[in-house]
Protein backbone atom coordinates (compact mmCIF):
# COMPACT_ATOMS: atom_id res chain seq x y z
CA UNK A 1 0.00 0.00 0.00
CA UNK A 2 1.61 3.78 -1.12
CA UNK A 3 1.62 6.22 1.11
CA UNK A 4 -1.59 7.92 -0.58
CA UNK A 5 -3.39 4.78 0.03
CA UNK A 6 -3.22 4.49 3.60
CA UNK A 7 -4.80 8.37 3.66
CA UNK A 8 -7.20 7.15 1.80
CA UNK A 9 -7.83 4.07 3.37
CA UNK A 10 -7.97 5.64 7.18
CA UNK A 11 -10.51 8.08 5.77
CA UNK A 12 -12.92 5.57 3.99
CA UNK A 13 -12.89 3.71 7.51
CA UNK A 14 -14.51 6.32 8.95
CA UNK A 15 -16.88 6.96 5.87
CA UNK A 16 -15.43 9.99 4.45
CA UNK A 17 -15.08 10.88 0.87
CA UNK A 18 -11.91 11.82 -0.16
CA UNK A 19 -12.90 13.60 -3.30
CA UNK A 20 -14.53 16.45 -1.51
CA UNK A 21 -14.84 18.04 1.77
CA UNK A 22 -17.60 17.11 4.00
CA UNK A 23 -19.48 20.53 5.52
CA UNK A 24 -18.57 19.03 8.85
CA UNK A 25 -14.77 19.34 7.79
CA UNK A 26 -15.15 22.60 6.41
CA UNK A 27 -17.20 23.79 9.40
CA UNK A 28 -14.57 22.15 11.44
CA UNK A 29 -11.06 23.72 9.79
CA UNK A 30 -12.51 27.25 10.07
CA UNK A 31 -13.46 26.52 13.92
CA UNK A 32 -9.88 25.58 14.11
CA UNK A 33 -8.59 28.94 12.48
CA UNK A 34 -10.77 30.65 14.79
CA UNK A 35 -9.06 29.45 17.89
CA UNK A 36 -6.05 30.97 16.81
CA UNK A 37 -7.69 34.06 17.00
CA UNK A 38 -6.38 35.17 13.86
CA UNK A 39 -9.62 34.13 11.51
CA UNK A 40 -12.53 36.36 13.04
CA UNK A 41 -14.59 36.00 9.93
CA UNK A 42 -13.30 33.27 8.00
CA UNK A 43 -13.41 33.78 4.14
CA UNK A 44 -15.38 30.28 3.49
CA UNK A 45 -18.31 28.64 4.64
CA UNK A 46 -20.03 25.31 4.12
CA UNK A 47 -22.83 25.98 2.60
CA UNK A 48 -20.95 28.81 0.11
CA UNK A 49 -18.44 26.00 -0.98
CA UNK A 50 -21.13 23.20 -1.16
CA UNK A 51 -23.00 25.29 -3.49
CA UNK A 52 -20.32 26.00 -5.47
CA UNK A 53 -20.26 29.67 -4.70
CA UNK A 54 -16.70 32.00 -4.76
CA UNK A 55 -16.72 33.56 -1.59
CA UNK A 56 -15.66 37.59 -1.32
CA UNK A 57 -12.18 35.78 -0.14
CA UNK A 58 -10.85 39.94 -0.77
CA UNK A 59 -13.14 41.35 1.88
CA UNK A 60 -12.34 38.94 4.41
CA UNK A 61 -8.78 38.81 3.85
CA UNK A 62 -8.77 42.70 5.03
CA UNK A 63 -10.73 41.35 8.32
CA UNK A 64 -8.47 38.38 9.18
CA UNK A 65 -5.04 37.30 7.70
CA UNK A 66 -3.53 40.32 8.40
CA UNK A 67 -4.67 40.37 11.92
CA UNK A 68 -2.32 39.64 14.95
CA UNK A 69 -4.36 38.39 18.15
CA UNK A 70 -7.55 39.83 17.22
CA UNK A 71 -5.65 43.24 16.10
CA UNK A 72 -5.43 44.68 12.33
CA UNK A 73 -1.69 45.06 11.90
CA UNK A 74 -0.38 48.41 10.93
CA UNK A 75 -0.07 49.25 7.25
CA UNK A 76 2.30 51.83 5.81
CA UNK A 77 2.77 52.94 2.74
CA UNK A 78 5.76 51.94 0.59
CA UNK A 79 5.27 55.38 -0.63
CA UNK A 80 6.26 57.04 2.16
CA UNK A 81 9.55 55.01 3.07
CA UNK A 82 12.19 58.01 2.02
CA UNK A 83 10.28 60.73 3.62
CA UNK A 84 10.68 58.50 7.05
CA UNK A 85 14.42 57.79 6.76
CA UNK A 86 15.55 60.98 8.27
CA UNK A 87 14.10 60.65 11.65
CA UNK A 88 15.21 57.13 11.80
CA UNK A 89 18.22 58.45 10.66
CA UNK A 90 18.09 60.88 14.01
CA UNK A 91 17.20 57.87 16.39
CA UNK A 92 20.14 55.53 15.03
CA UNK A 93 22.40 58.78 15.93
CA UNK A 94 21.21 58.87 19.46
CA UNK A 95 21.76 54.87 19.60
CA UNK A 96 25.42 54.89 18.35
CA UNK A 97 25.74 57.96 21.00
CA UNK A 98 23.93 56.44 23.69
CA UNK A 99 26.43 52.93 23.57
CA UNK A 100 29.46 55.52 23.29
CA UNK A 101 30.73 55.55 19.90
CA UNK A 102 31.38 58.39 18.01
CA UNK A 103 28.69 58.81 14.95
CA UNK A 104 31.15 61.60 13.34
CA UNK A 105 33.88 59.69 13.00
CA UNK A 106 34.40 58.31 9.16
CA UNK A 107 33.32 54.58 9.67
CA UNK A 108 30.07 55.55 11.31
CA UNK A 109 28.83 58.76 9.31
CA UNK A 110 26.52 57.07 6.87
CA UNK A 111 25.45 54.22 9.10
CA UNK A 112 22.64 55.71 10.21
CA UNK A 113 21.07 56.13 6.66
CA UNK A 114 22.27 52.66 6.11
CA UNK A 115 21.02 51.03 9.22
CA UNK A 116 17.24 52.94 8.42
CA UNK A 117 17.18 51.35 5.02
CA UNK A 118 17.89 48.50 5.66
CA UNK A 119 15.28 48.08 9.13
CA UNK A 120 12.58 49.56 6.48
CA UNK A 121 14.05 46.42 4.00
CA UNK A 122 13.62 43.64 7.07
CA UNK A 123 9.89 45.07 7.67
CA UNK A 124 9.03 45.58 4.32
CA UNK A 125 5.84 42.89 4.68
CA UNK A 126 3.93 45.84 6.22
CA UNK A 127 3.71 47.19 2.52
CA UNK A 128 2.34 44.10 0.77
CA UNK A 129 -1.46 42.70 0.99
CA UNK A 130 -2.08 39.25 0.26
CA UNK A 131 -4.74 39.63 -2.24
CA UNK A 132 -1.81 41.86 -4.33
CA UNK A 133 0.67 38.18 -3.71
CA UNK A 134 -1.31 36.40 -4.45
CA UNK A 135 -2.30 38.05 -8.09
CA UNK A 136 -5.27 35.83 -8.97
CA UNK A 137 -2.78 32.74 -8.94
CA UNK A 138 -5.65 30.04 -8.15
CA UNK A 139 -6.61 27.88 -10.38
CA UNK A 140 -9.64 25.33 -10.23
CA UNK A 141 -8.34 21.75 -10.39
CA UNK A 142 -9.52 18.37 -9.74
CA UNK A 143 -6.43 17.33 -7.88
CA UNK A 144 -6.82 15.80 -3.85
CA UNK A 145 -3.61 14.67 -3.35
CA UNK A 146 -0.82 15.89 -0.80
CA UNK A 147 1.16 19.19 -1.99
CA UNK A 148 4.26 20.08 -0.29
CA UNK A 149 6.84 22.47 -0.69
CA UNK A 150 9.69 22.04 1.83
CA UNK A 151 12.65 24.27 3.00
CA UNK A 152 11.88 27.73 1.96
CA UNK A 153 14.19 30.26 3.44
CA UNK A 154 12.79 32.45 6.01
CA UNK A 155 14.57 35.74 7.76
CA UNK A 156 12.48 38.05 10.21
CA UNK A 157 13.00 39.87 13.27
CA UNK A 158 12.42 38.83 16.54
CA UNK A 159 9.88 41.85 17.75
CA UNK A 160 11.72 41.23 21.49
CA UNK A 161 14.80 42.36 21.24
CA UNK A 162 14.86 43.35 17.50
CA UNK A 163 17.45 40.87 16.21
CA UNK A 164 17.16 38.45 13.56
CA UNK A 165 15.73 34.88 13.69
CA UNK A 166 16.45 32.87 10.44
CA UNK A 167 15.43 29.08 9.32
CA UNK A 168 12.96 27.00 7.03
CA UNK A 169 9.13 26.91 6.14
CA UNK A 170 8.00 23.86 5.09
CA UNK A 171 4.34 23.61 3.76
CA UNK A 172 2.02 21.03 2.64
CA UNK A 173 -1.81 21.01 1.73
CA UNK A 174 -4.83 18.65 0.85
CA UNK A 175 -6.75 20.70 -2.12
CA UNK A 176 -10.20 21.13 -2.72
CA UNK A 177 -10.80 21.58 -6.33
CA UNK A 178 -8.45 24.45 -6.02
CA UNK A 179 -4.66 24.60 -5.90
CA UNK A 180 -2.22 27.82 -5.33
CA UNK A 181 0.65 28.51 -7.77
CA UNK A 182 3.81 27.29 -6.24
CA UNK A 183 5.64 29.66 -5.83
CA UNK A 184 2.96 32.23 -4.05
CA UNK A 185 3.55 29.88 -0.44
CA UNK A 186 7.19 31.13 -1.24
CA UNK A 187 5.80 34.81 -1.49
CA UNK A 188 3.17 34.46 1.32
CA UNK A 189 6.35 32.79 3.69
CA UNK A 190 7.96 36.54 2.65
CA UNK A 191 5.29 39.14 3.13
CA UNK A 192 4.57 37.34 7.43
CA UNK A 193 8.27 37.13 7.47
CA UNK A 194 9.11 40.48 7.11
CA UNK A 195 7.89 41.80 9.61
CA UNK A 196 8.49 42.12 14.11
CA UNK A 197 7.22 38.35 14.54
CA UNK A 198 7.41 36.06 16.77
CA UNK A 199 7.71 32.18 15.04
CA UNK A 200 4.41 30.97 16.71
CA UNK A 201 2.37 33.67 15.27
CA UNK A 202 4.29 33.16 12.22
CA UNK A 203 3.83 29.83 12.10
CA UNK A 204 -0.37 30.82 12.25
CA UNK A 205 -0.07 33.32 9.94
CA UNK A 206 1.12 31.37 6.83
CA UNK A 207 -1.72 28.36 7.19
CA UNK A 208 -4.73 30.36 7.76
CA UNK A 209 -3.45 32.84 5.18
CA UNK A 210 -3.38 29.68 2.71
CA UNK A 211 -6.62 28.63 4.22
CA UNK A 212 -8.32 31.57 2.85
CA UNK A 213 -7.01 31.49 -0.25
CA UNK A 214 -7.90 28.02 -1.30
CA UNK A 215 -10.08 26.49 1.02
CA UNK A 216 -8.33 23.13 1.65
CA UNK A 217 -9.32 20.14 3.31
CA UNK A 218 -6.17 20.62 5.59
CA UNK A 219 -2.59 22.35 6.03
CA UNK A 220 0.48 21.71 7.42
CA UNK A 221 2.94 24.43 8.36
CA UNK A 222 6.17 23.43 10.06
CA UNK A 223 9.07 26.30 10.68
CA UNK A 224 12.26 25.21 12.09
CA UNK A 225 14.34 28.80 13.40
CA UNK A 226 17.63 29.82 14.87
CA UNK A 227 16.93 32.73 16.99
CA UNK A 228 20.05 35.03 17.45
CA UNK A 229 18.50 36.50 20.39
CA UNK A 230 19.09 32.63 21.81
CA UNK A 231 22.65 32.67 19.80
CA UNK A 232 24.22 35.92 20.71
CA UNK A 233 22.81 36.99 24.54
CA UNK A 234 20.79 35.76 27.27
CA UNK A 235 21.94 31.89 27.35
CA UNK A 236 23.98 32.01 24.28
CA UNK A 237 22.94 28.08 23.02
CA UNK A 238 24.57 28.56 19.47
CA UNK A 239 23.26 25.23 17.91
CA UNK A 240 19.85 25.50 18.96
CA UNK A 241 16.49 25.45 16.68
CA UNK A 242 12.88 26.18 17.62
CA UNK A 243 10.56 24.29 15.60
CA UNK A 244 6.74 25.58 15.61
CA UNK A 245 3.83 23.78 13.41
CA UNK A 246 0.71 24.62 12.33
CA UNK A 247 -2.29 21.67 11.51
CA UNK A 248 -5.33 22.02 10.56
CA UNK A 249 -8.42 19.97 8.74
CA UNK A 250 -7.23 16.57 7.68
CA UNK A 251 -3.72 17.23 9.13
CA UNK A 252 -5.00 17.51 12.48
CA UNK A 253 -7.77 15.59 12.37
CA UNK A 254 -6.08 11.72 10.62
CA UNK A 255 -2.42 10.70 12.32
CA UNK A 256 -1.82 9.24 9.03
CA UNK A 257 -2.27 12.32 6.90
CA UNK A 258 0.10 14.02 9.59
CA UNK A 259 2.69 11.41 9.05
CA UNK A 260 2.57 11.31 5.14
CA UNK A 261 3.47 14.87 5.32
CA UNK A 262 6.07 15.33 8.25
CA UNK A 263 8.08 12.38 6.92
CA UNK A 264 8.05 14.11 3.30
CA UNK A 265 9.00 17.15 4.47
CA UNK A 266 12.17 15.26 6.32
CA UNK A 267 13.40 13.01 3.47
Amino acid sequence: MTSFEYRRSSLEDDHMDTNKVTGETELDLKMQARRFKLVPNSSFDSDHVANGIQPDRQRARKKSIDRDDGLVATRRDSGSTESKIPTMEDSYRSLIKSIGENPDRQGLLKTPERAAKALMFFTKGYEEKIDEILNDAVFDEDHDELVVVKDIEMFSMCEHHLVPFVGKVSIGYLPNKRVIGLSKLARIVEMFSRRLQVQERLTKQIAVALTEAVAPAGVGVVIEASHMCMVMRGVQKLNSKTVTSCMLGYFREDPKTREEFLSLIKS
